[in-house]
């Protein structure tokens, strides 16, 4: 049986993980998401359950007839167990490798949310706060605005409202300047806005995390990983770096399109493993698994709910969210990103998510809270068809009016206009491979 959510606030009273936790104000028209500590469970229905995994299925094999991905992993998890597993595709299209599902692939983005979990816990063990000013732990850290540089806090890194320009010298990074290099010239750029009051999405930045617990603990920001989660979770592939992807027994390679709808493999960059915090996990789809199982609750002798409530509560407005995409302009009516996750309004539910992109490989997370119900994908190729895969699912253990975001039913995906309402459906029995 699972434990059921504390209150965020009775939590705070009795001096659980929110100590010290500010979130920048909300805008006037904003309608903030929830937290996950305020949503009453709820059983999706079985019959739509059932359909859901029918049509994945029908959906990953049209994918594949159409050499829409290299490989790809994806597993859906409900109640903490996992009710779906496929691979497809190779982890080396060269030597025809197929995926399994202890492939280990790059996680890139998805890698902030172990980040912060590992912060949580150790200011769940008083090694740090929250509220703990850069200023106090790191001797380089300075901003051009210098009441941000006073300010700033370790959730304003982690919460990606540290008042910077988006993506940060991500450009330098990629042109082989060093991080610390980099994180030393903060000060030569334009704050958008003092510390804790907007968003600006950051990898080198983000980064910073890795030097603060270093600080505080005397121990490598990869070594607490594994200690406080890998471990613990038995997310036995999971690793950090290049030489931790290669060193897998089965990894998959980075692809790009060939000709005749083949894919090309090609070497792993390294830009963004300099990155650890930001971007530097590697893991499986089993080890995935168990993360987001964690992650809704299942391990709480890991990740205990008064740390989730933290994590997954939304801060900071992010209106851009809301027309990244077709699905997300037709699905979300609020976008926030709270600590290391983004946090949507998606038909009329609350949606856990993030997603990660780097050279060669794409990635994919997003779960309901109220249903216990999510969804990863983890693939080793560009190309836009396995990111529609996702809203799809989503749509349908919603009830939502199906379309097709993928573009695997149509020539091209669906172009829909925003529509707010939710319009439940009838789940209809559908043959399951």
């Amino acid at each position: 049986m699972r434990l059921r959510h504390l209150p965020l606030a009775l939590a705070c009273a009795i001096g659980l993980t929110c100590t010290g936790l500010r979130a920048a104000p909300a805008g006037p028209t904003d309608t903030l998401p929830p937290a996950s500590a305020h949503i009453a469970s709820a059983e999706l229905p079985k019959a739509r359950v059932k359909a859901t995994l029918a049509d994945y299925q029908r959906w990953l094999d049209e994918l594949e007839a159409r050499h829409g991905v290299a490989g790809l992993a994806t597993a859906v998890v409900i109640d903490d167990k996992v009710v779906y597993e496929h691979t497809l595709g190779y982890a080396d299209a060269s030597k025809q490798t197929p995926v399994t599902p202890d492939t280990v692939f790059r996680l890139a983005s998805l890698s902030k949310a172990f980040a912060t979990a590992v912060t949580g816990l150790l200011v769940d063990s008083g090694k740090l706060r929250w509220d703990m000013k850069l200023v106090d732990v790191l001797p380089y850290f300075k901003l051009k605005d210098m009441q941000s540089t006073d300010q700033a806090t370790v959730a304003d890194i982690l919460g990606q409202r540290l008042g910077l320009p988006h993506n940060t010298y991500d450009n330098l990074l990629e042109d082989d300047v060093s991080y610390q290099e980099l994180v030393r010239k903060l000060d030569e750029v334009d704050n958008t806005c003092t510390a804790g009051q907007c968003y600006g999405y950051q990898n080198v930045a983000f980064s910073m995390i890795g030097d603060v617990l270093f600080a505080r603990t005397g121990n490598f920001f990869d070594r607490l990983v594994d200690q406080r989660i890998f471990h613990p979770l038995g997310m036995e592939t999971a690793s950090y770096g290049r030489s931790g992807l290669e060193s897998s027994k089965s990894w998959a390679r980075p692809h790009h399109p060939g000709n005749d709808h083949s894919w090309i493999p090609f070497e792993p960059s390294e830009t963004y493993y300099r990155l650890e915090p930001a971007a530097g996990v590697n893991a499986s789809i089993r080890d995935m698994e168990q993360w987001l199982i964690a992650q809704m609750g299942g391990r709480q002798d890991v990740l205990p709910t008064s740390l989730l409530d933290v994590l997954h509560a939304p801060a900071v407005n992010t209106p851009t969210e809301l027309r990244a995409t077709p699905w997300r302009r037709a699905r979300l009516t609020a976008a926030y990103y709270a600590l290391g996750w983004r946090v949507y309004t998606y038909g009329g539910e609350t949606l856990i998510f993030h997603a990660g992109a780097v050279a060669g490989y794409r990635t994919m997370i997003g779960f309901f809270p109220k249903y216990h119900a999510g969804v990863v994908t983890l693939w080793n190729s560009t190309g836009p068809m396995p990111s529609g895969l996702m809203p799809m699912v989503f749509d349908s253990l919603l009830g939502l009016p199906h379309v097709d975001w993928a573009g695997v039913e149509n020539p091209e995906p669906a172009k829909v206009a925003p529509a707010r309402a939710r319009h439940p459906r009838k789940a209809q029995s559908r043959r399951r491979r």
